[in-house]
Parts: structure tokens; sequence; C-alpha cells
């Protein structure tokens, strides 16, 4: 038999500890607590797995002092040997026992941890993407980015408790059982012992919890500088600004830092005491038992399984505030996630309704814009700020704009998205092939895609691709400015929507390649509403009417030639932006 003829081995079927694709469910908001607890009854299969193994792993750390015992008072003490090989063995099985109970915890344990992370990565993700252009305004990207790659990771370990920590309160119980039945004074001092040393750490875990609050909510606002200072380097150096920001910066470190050493105090006071105190207690049972033992009150094999029950006690007590740790971790960690997860989008369009039927005027009541309906009107504005806003507001994106009479926020969201289309210049580009990135959410077809590349001037961008299928990394970093702008636009036309609002479209072309997109962005938008932001002559000259914003309010309206002889400050505005094209 050939190589080729050999059989294939039967496909393995894996099933996913976690599908990222199935729906995660809803999260409360409300509180970090039950925010956890949710995680935890997203998974009770595991959950309750991860418990029986815990409890059964503990209970078999316990079972070997009085196995120990028994081989030392009826193998050793009264020289049998076959008592001391039969107990012997009995050992060896429990160890056995125990091993493969810790293998199984431990799998179990590290798919709940990952479940806990998966779900909370996708719920802020969602969230992420539903807050959509508000987030800007609500929350940094970069602070969705910390919790998805810290915050996740200490609630994903708050969840691990769950298995060792009701294993520790069983093993607790078995060990003061059995030392009931050998003294009921060392059970009481086991009794009394733990509970104790839980009181003595539990203040110091409420201030560790504070200070870990202060120190996350000083390292998000560090971590948006940091994001906005690399973001805008190349601006920062242009206007001599690095060394003030870098300043700023500096102070903020050094306050992260400050609030690093407040951590650090007292989460050394919380190890110190979860390593000392149990070993001071294992130290005041030892000499009871000692004690006990000299005065002829316990047996040797019952002086060998004390001191046993000693050791194996230090496990379910570490456990219990290495629990009691991670639990203060996850509540500032689960904080972080629900506030994020309690945003909600300014003016985002939440209604019922469905939109006027066919075209209407868009109108922004807070300064006096009136987009006519299916035809090509430019914003123009000296602070383009103010004309961003009105783009806002006309797109439903902030609350105030209104399509007929209606308000946008009544409208349905998916409505006015569909509907309406903003189009930025600075808008992300996704990684992936161009045809992905063209199409978003949409599938249009390969000439729609041609049309909307001719119409932004950007057959080239294709061409030097080499096809649609050719790849693009996030960003767009391999394109140019020019370039990068006119994938954005096609992607906007590949939408085809019933209302297209675009600011500064062109700003990064040469004015050869402008004029060309401008006139071809008429005529393919011919009888649609388009508002095109922006302070290009060339733009404004093409435009069916020009609306002239002075402090965030229409100051004029008309053609680019009326307002050019009628309005100095128009006429004032247009020659600045020419004279630095020309330079």
């Amino acid at each position: 038999m050939t190589e080729a003829e050999w059989p294939s081995p039967p496909a393995r079927s894996v099933r996913p500890v976690f599908d990222p694709y199935a729906d995660p469910g809803e999260p409360p908001r409300d509180s970090p607590r039950r925010y956890l607890w949710w995680l935890v009854r997203s998974q009770p299969g595991r959950i309750l797995r991860g418990a029986l193994f815990g409890s059964l792993w503990m209970v078999g750390l316990v079972l070997p002092p009085p196995l120990l015992a028994e081989a030392v008072d009826r193998g050793l003490a009264r020289n049998d040997f076959g008592a001391l090989a039969w107990w012997a063995a009995a050992l060896f099985a429990v160890g056995l026992f125990t091993a493969w109970v810790s293998i199984m915890r431990h799998r179990t344990m590290t798919q709940v941890r990952w479940d806990a992370q998966f779900r909370t990565v996708q719920v802020v993700t969602r969230q992420a993407v539903r807050l959509g252009a508000a987030l800007q305004h609500k929350a940094s990207a970069h602070e969705a980015v910390t919790i998805g790659v810290g915050d996740v990771r200490t609630i994903g370990q708050t969840l691990t408790m769950t298995g060792p920590g009701v294993g520790g309160l069983l093993a607790y119980a078995v060990v003061a059982v059995l030392l009931l039945q050998i003294s009921a004074v060392l059970a009481l001092v086991v009794l009394l012992g733990v509970p104790l040393l839980l009181l003595i750490v539990g203040p110091l875990l409420v201030r560790l919890q504070r200070a870990q609050g202060s120190y996350r909510e000083v390292q998000a606002d560090l971590t948006a500088r940091l994001g906005d200072v690399v973001g805008g380097l190349g601006v920062l150096a242009a206007l001599g600004g690095k060394e003030p920001v870098a300043q700023r910066f500096r102070r903020r470190s050094a306050d992260l830092v400050a609030e690093g050493y407040r951590v650090g105090r007292v989460s050394s006071w919380v190890e110190a005491l979860a390593l000392g105190l149990p070993g001071l207690f294992a130290a005041i049972v030892v000499w009871l038992t000692a004690r006990m033992a000299a005065d002829g009150s316990l047996t040797i094999g019952q002086l060998v399984a004390v001191y046993g029950y000693t050791a194996v006690l230090a496990v379910p007590v570490a456990s219990f505030l290495e629990a009691a740790y991670d639990l203060t971790g996850g509540l500032v960690a689960a904080r972080r996630v629900t506030d994020f997860l309690a945003l909600d989008p300014e003016g985002e369009a939440g209604g019922i309704r469905q939109g006027p039927d066919g075209q209407a005027t868009l109108h922004d009541p807070v300064s006096g814009v009136r987009l006519t309906a299916g035809g090509l009107t430019a914003l123009v504005s000296a602070r383009p700020a103010d004309a961003a806003a009105v783009a806002e507001r006309l797109a439903g994106f902030a609350p105030g704009g209104r399509w007929g009479e209606t308000p946008l926020e009544q409208l349905d969201k998916a409505i006015v998205r569909r509907r309406i289309l903003l189009a930025d210049n600075d808008a992300h580009i996704f990684g992936g092939t161009l045809r992905e990135v063209l199409s978003g959410a949409h599938k249009p077809a390969d000439d729609r895609l041609g049309e909307a590349l001719h119409i932004a001037a950007a057959e080239d961008v294709a061409t030097a691709l080499r096809g649609l299928d050719a790849p693009i990394d996030a960003h767009g970093r391999i394109l140019s400015g020019g370039q990068r702008q006119r994938v954005r636009l096609a992607r906007a036309l590949a939408a085809d929507p019933e209302v297209l609002i675009a600011v500064e479209p062109t700003s990064a072309l040469d004015s050869h390649t402008e004029a060309r997109v401008v006139e071809r962005l008429r005529t393919a938008r011919a009888g649609r509403s388009t508002l095109l932001v922006g302070t290009s002559a060339l733009l404004l000259d093409r435009a069916d009417a020009v609306i002239f914003l002075v402090d965030g309010q229409v100051v004029a309206q008309g053609s680019h030639r009326e307002l050019l002889d009628g309005n100095p400050a128009y006429r004032a505005l247009v020659s600045r932006e020419t004279a630095g094209d020309l330079e």
C-alpha cells in the first residue's frame, strides 16, 4: 500500500470551551458583584464540576494523615508487616486518585477562567460597537482595550475561587471532624482559628480594594493620554508642543507610580499575613499536640496525623485568603466592565418609528442648517469642530437633529443608520482584503465596488494592490494619506445611502483629483441628498448650495459665487484656504 492509499485518520470533534460567535447573553450593568455572579450562572455545569473536583482534591489531601496514622499504629508500632503494606497501598491509591483529581480540577478551572474571559471580551466588544461614534465622547477606545487585555484576566482568575473555595470549606470541615475524634481542644482551635485569620485580613482587603480602584482609574487615564500622544505625535512636533505634553505625562506617570506604591504597601501586608498567620496557627496546633503527646493523651500515630492535618490545613487556609484577594481585584475589574457596559450613546436613535417616506429635509435646529432633499449641499465653517458637530446631529449621533418633522432620537436606530451615513475623514480602516474594507456590513457586487472606486477616483488603489482580494492592514498603513481618504469615500459610496454626509472627503487630494472626485460625486448622487463638509473652493463651487457657519450658527446661504460676492467673511475664509492650497 502506497502512502497515498493510507486511510485517513477519523476526524476528531473538538468541543470548544466557549463559542465566540454564540450570544454571550445580557449581563447586569448595575453591580460588579452581580456581574461576577452572572459569569458564574453562565456556566453552571462547569462550575459544579470544578467545585466537585476541587472538593475531591481537598479531601484527597486530608486522607493521607489518618491513613499514615493507621500505618504507624497498626503496622510499625505492632511490627505487623501485612498491616503496614495494606495501609501503604491505601496511601498509594489515594495519592494516584488525588493526582488524577488535581489534573481534572486544573483543567476544569482553566475552562471556567477562559469562559469568563471570552464572555467578558465579547460583551465589551459588543458594547463598543453599540456605542459606535459616541464611544469617543463617553470613553476612550484605549479604555476598552485595557479592559479587554488586563481586567478580563483578573475577572477570569476570580472565578477560579469557585473550585478551591468550595473544596477548602469541605476540607476544613473534614479536618475539624477528624480532629474532634482525636481531641476536642484541637478541633476547637481549628474551628475558631481559621475564621479569626480571615477576620484579621478582612479590613486590609477592603483597603486593598479602594487602593486598586484608584490605581485602575489613574491607569485608564494615563493609557488614554498615551494613545492620544502617540496618535498626535506629528501634530505635536509641528506645533512645538511635545515638551509640555511630555511634562504633563511625566506628572501623571508619577501619580500612577504613587498609586502603585499604595497598592503595593497594602498588598505586602495582605501577603505577609497570608503567609505568616497560617504558620503561626500551625505552630500553635503543633505545640498543643506535642504537649498532649508528651503527657500520653495522644498516640504516636495520632501525633503524626495531627502534624499532617496541620500541614494540609494550610492549603484550604491559603485558598481562603487567595480567594479573598482575588475577589477584591475581581470586584475592581468588574466595576470597570459594568461602568463601560452602562454607557448609553447620546443621541442614538432608539425609537420604533421608521422615518419619513421618500426624501425629507434634514434639519439641525441648534445651528439652523437645513439639508435640501435631493441636492448637493456644502457646509463651510472657520472652525471645523462646529461643522463636525452639525454633521453628528444631522446623522443622529448627537441629539438635536430632525428628519422632516420627527426628531432623529424617535426613529429606529437601524433605519437611521441604513438611510443616513456619516463618513468621517479619519474613519477607521479595518484590516482585510480591499473587497472586505469596501463592503463593510453590506455585500455589494463587484461592479458596484468598481463604480464606487471610480467615483472616488480610487481605481489606481485597486490596480496598485492587484485587485479587490489584495490584503490591507489595519488603519491602511500601506496606503498614502490620499489613498486612504479615497478608500474611505469609496466605502461610503458602496453603501449607497439615501443621505450621505461626508466630512472633509477631499482634503488630502491634489486639485486635479479633487475636481474629478467632486464632479463624479455630483453626477452619481444626483437626486439624492448629499452634504459635503469642507472649505475647498473646488468643492464649494460645484455644490448646489453652500451654508456658511459662524460660531456654530448659519449666517449665510447661497451659491458659492453669491457668497463670494456678498459675504466678506466667507470670501476671506475661502481665499485663505485657497492661498494655503497654492502654497
